[in-house]
């Protein structure tokens, strides 16, 4: 009778965790699908596409942490959400295309996600709160990174974007609130926000990441190169 309140706090954080994974996986699901119609793949490639973009970063925290089979395998779930998301974005992606940077908050939400997920199903795994953090960030940045490898584009995260500082911001909040043992709802909720609104200032401002001055240079050059060309 004495456990009962661990067995309910227990309970609760896998229930937190098992819903923020799904909704996540939902939501990657949707941008894997949305840039799949952009670059006007087929039903096949779209699902496959939304299924690698939804579940690539599960995956492969699950791997690393022992979850094995990972989630996304073992339940029907995780598959159910990505079709789903496939589906709707091939039947009705021109009401989604017309809405601007619909891919983009997708993808943004999808990040804050599953970086918020990742993060506290590591620390109910024992891992250190360091080790945690770092892993909610790759259960974020995994799915895109799959989805722009299979697509032949620079993953997002290997660019000046900010993406994997707004995943590492939005992990370190569910450690901080794991180690003042704040109520892990709120907890998340204020991770995924923090992570979210990150990414969306950094669109909008167009916020970087510094890259090398050479490298910088050289694109100025590229790019005058281009110019001229037109002209």
């Amino acid at each position: 009778m004495f456990h009962a309140p661990d067995l309910d706090i227990s309970t609760a954080i896998k229930t937190l965790v098992l819903a923020l994974d799904l909704v996540g996986t939902f939501v990657f699901a949707l941008s894997g699908a949305l840039a799949g119609v952009k670059r006007r793949l087929d039903l096949f490639g779209i699902m496959v596409l939304s299924f690698a973009a939804g579940n690539s970063g599960g995956i492969t925290r699950d791997l690393l942490i022992g979850a094995v089979p990972p989630a996304a395998i073992s339940d029907w779930r995780y598959l159910a959400a990505s079709i789903i998301a496939g589906v709707l974005t091939f039947f009705w992606h021109p009401a989604v295309e017309r809405l601007r940077g619909t891919v983009l908050v997708f993808d943004g939400a999808g990040l804050a996600l599953f970086a918020v997920a990742g993060t506290q199903k590591a620390l109910a795994f024992g891992l250190n709160p360091v080790m945690a953090a770092l892993l909610g960030m790759l259960t974020g940045i995994g799915g895109g990174m799959v989805r722009d490898v299979l697509l032949t584009e620079i993953p997002t995260v290997l660019r000046s974007e900010v993406y994997a500082v707004a995943a590492l911001a939005g992990a370190a909040v569910v450690v901080a609130g794991h180690m003042l043992l704040l109520p892990s709802a709120i907890v998340a909720l204020a991770g995924a926000l923090l992570c979210f609104g990150i990414r969306m200032l950094a669109l909008v401002r167009s916020w970087n990441l510094p890259t090398p001055a050479s490298s910088a240079s050289a694109s100025a050059k590229t790019d005058s190169s281009d110019v001229r060309r037109d002209k």
